[in-house]
């Protein structure tokens, strides 16, 4: 009996520390409630015109915070008394009680006391932080400079400290050189680049280096790894037999585009759009490649608006992907766009 309530006191004591730092801290939209609201409302109260309730969408500020048809508003943000929302997911009349019984998805108590704090604590509108502007932040002014090169050293040196710290010295010359050959080319130094790094003994020795492998051919062929696969390139159809074709010419683009630096602006426009330029040269006709990636067959399909739609799909997903950094997969059958 003692020690089935002293485990059972061990199993409350976290529960209690976790209660008391929940309350101490204030809701977070993005990481607590719109995920409540995203899986308990979104199907009747969501972005699908279609299967919207009363006119009320929770997935924007101003639909929930906004007169609804019935003349109260869901979201009184530090009235919960104001608050329809608290009112329907407290109701336990059948008519009024939200998310209904037959939608199968309750919301458990811990759901209500968050929904109840976030209206009490001002129901604050968060925007997820990868949509946000970016902004400098306040760089951390330290009592003692000793090896700080750049600002990155201040944040991480400070870092070190609250954890109580001390950083590792200066990596020797031939590791420096190693990291940064196959951080910039993907391949270890020669012994003959390692001799000649050392036996220069110049204050910018390192910088010289780095500026060698900057227009290296290597460099280009390195980089261009990265972006060929994000825009899925493939030597081969990658279907059925998976035969060869002919879209190293596209390959060869974009490591020329690394190696000579080509502004971003032009690097994306050129392959979006290369062959609707003005007077377009070979060149840039080389570079629409990338809407030409995608997985291929030479039979087509039996049905061809079916591989039309897949081949755009495809397209879409990638665009996105690559330019936009958001996964557009949701479109297919979803009305919100991305995840």
């Amino acid at each position: 009996m003692k020690l089935t309530r002293f485990i059972t006191a061990l199993i409350a004591v976290p529960a209690v520390l976790c209660s008391v730092s929940i309350a101490e801290e204030q809701v977070s939209f993005t990481l607590q409630i719109r995920g409540i609201l995203s899986d308990k409302c979104f199907q009747c109260h969501g972005p699908d015109a279609h299967q919207r309730q009363a006119g009320l969408r929770l997935d924007e500020e101003a639909s929930a915070k906004s007169v609804l048809e019935s003349g109260q508003r869901a979201v009184v943000g530090g009235d919960a008394g104001a608050s329809e929302l608290l009112t329907r997911i407290h109701s336990t009349d059948p008519d009024l009680k939200m998310p209904p019984d037959s939608t199968g998805k309750p919301l458990s108590d811990t759901d209500r006391a968050l929904l109840r704090r976030w209206v009490e604590e001002g129901a604050a509108w968060e925007t997820h932080w990868a949509f946000l502007p970016v902004q400098r932040p306040a760089v951390p002014t330290l009592s003692d400079e000793t090896g700080i090169v750049n600002d990155i050293d201040r944040f991480i040196r400070r870092r070190l400290i609250e954890r109580g710290l001390q950083p590792n010295g200066s990596a020797d010359r031939v590791a420096l050189l190693r990291r940064v050959t196959l951080d910039l080319t993907g391949l270890p130094p020669t012994v003959a680049d390692v001799r000649a790094f050392l036996a220069d003994e110049s204050a910018d020795a390192y910088e010289k280096a780095v500026d060698r492998l900057l227009t290296s051919p290597e460099y280009g062929e390195h980089m261009a790894r990265f972006w060929l696969d994000a825009a899925r390139y493939g030597d081969t159809h990658g279907l059925h037999l998976d035969n060869y074709r002919e879209m190293w010419v596209y390959r060869d683009w974009v490591i020329n585009a690394f190696n000579t630096n080509k502004p971003f602006d032009e690097f994306a426009t050129e392959q979006l759009a290369g062959d609707l330029l003005e007077n377009a040269t070979e060149d840039q006709l080389v570079a629409t490649g990338f809407n030409r990636c995608h997985v291929t067959t030479s039979e087509g399909g039996s049905i061809a608006e079916e591989v039309h739609v897949r081949n755009v799909v495809d397209r879409v997903v990638t665009t996105g992907t690559v330019f936009m950094g958001l996964t557009l997969d949701c479109s297919r059958c979803h009305d919100h766009k991305f995840d």
